[in-house]
């Protein structure tokens, strides 16, 4: 299995963050670690966190830290206590970014993401481990009895929310036309030295995303070898560090091209096939671009043409786009944007809501010929 940047980062947070945890579940993660990734786990545990203090704060655990957790604590709850967490998990309200006044409550698939993390280790401690004699740490498993409430929505409307967020149409090749000649214009000065410094680098972050469909963990994992300028091709590494090999467009093999001829000179990098494609230039030291760091670079280009959109919106535009040219065709759209259902392509076959519009339009045509 590959191990990328993102691997290796969320790896070390996880370590740091079971410090404060107790021994069963630094148990749980060790035995979960070849099954589930580091970011997943991280999650997780994140999760029991959060449920560990609000079991503090509420007084229904008497201790002074979580890593002082029995796991008596946890064979005892109550399902009173169980339901009384998740309901303030519901409850729970926060403000909406840029507003001081706008509240929004917790999504229920966060809800629901925070019921599986604790089934997991719930499982995993009444039913997958071993402690003594081939039995587990106990054996009631509160968390079982809580129902995971499925969220009511149509493949329409799900594709119908990708939509309002994508560029449909051609908007994507107007994106990147402005980018190119228009977005300097309204810069200063000072951010004009930077844009054109940058320039090649970002217009091909943003041409690739477009081009080929690729997730911004993939993108900034990219080595030197990775790119097959002979067949359009680049070699990426998936979720569950899977290898692929993905298409990309000519026109985005061509701003590829742009970038690497300018790579070594702006940013001090060097040439070898291991090298990180995408790099930035820290205190005279070539480093490699951080997902982070490209999300704000898509964010900047992206609100300065229309609206803020991140890296996978522009991975939903590419896939979006691939659908409307190739008919639908599933299998080859599953392969592109390396989905392991089909249900999640079929998202892309029905976001051009225009073109529902266009023939309500053409019915009514209709009465008007007879």
């Amino acid at each position: 299995m590959a191990v990328t940047k993102q691997h290796e980062y969320y790896e070390k947070r996880l370590y740091a963050l079971l410090k404060e945890m107790p021994d069963y579940v630094v148990k749980y993660v060790d035995d979960k670690l070849d099954l589930r990734s580091p970011l997943t786990l991280y999650n997780y545990v994140r999760d029991f966190k959060d449920f560990f203090n609000w079991l503090l704060i509420e007084g229904i655990v008497d201790c002074k830290s979580i890593k002082e957790f029995s796991v008596d604590i946890l064979e005892n709850l109550t399902l009173d206590d169980a339901n009384n967490y998740f309901k303030y998990l519901s409850r729970k309200k926060y403000k909406v970014s840029n507003s001081n006044v706008e509240t929004k409550k917790v999504d229920t698939k966060t809800v629901n993401r925070h019921k599986s993390s604790l089934r997991s280790l719930f499982k995993y401690l009444t039913v997958e481990s071993e402690v003594s004699a081939g039995r587990p740490y106990f054996e009631r498993n509160v968390m079982a009895k809580i129902p995971i409430k499925k969220v009511a929505e149509t493949l329409n409307e799900r594709a119908k929310k990708i939509t309002d967020k994508i560029f449909i149409e051609n908007k994507d090749i107007d994106f990147l036309e402005y980018v190119k000649n228009e977005y300097s214009s309204s810069l200063s000065p000072s951010q004009l030295k930077y844009y054109k410094r940058d320039k090649e680098r970002d217009f091909s972050i943003l041409s690739l995303f477009l081009g080929s469909g690729i997730r911004v963990n993939e993108l900034t994992n990219l080595r030197l070898k990775d790119i097959n300028l002979n067949t359009n091709e680049i070699s990426v590494v998936r979720k569950g560090g899977k290898k692929d090999t993905v298409s990309i467009t000519p026109s985005s093999l061509e701003d590829l091209k742009k970038y690497i001829k300018v790579r070594k000179e702006k940013y001090k990098a060097g040439d070898g096939v291991n090298e990180y494609l995408f790099i930035k230039c820290f205190k005279g030291q070539p480093e490699p671009l951080t997902n982070r760091a490209v999300e704000n670079i898509v964010y900047k280009y992206t609100k300065s043409f229309d609206k803020q959109m991140s890296p996978h919106k522009l991975r939903h535009t590419y896939a979006t786009n691939l659908a409307e040219q190739t008919g639908g065709d599933i299998p080859l759209i599953m392969n592109q944007l390396g989905h392991t259902q089909s249900d999640i392509s079929l998202l892309y076959i029905n976001t051009t809501r225009e073109k529902q519009r266009m023939a309500a339009k053409l019915l009514d045509q209709r009465k008007k010929r007879d």
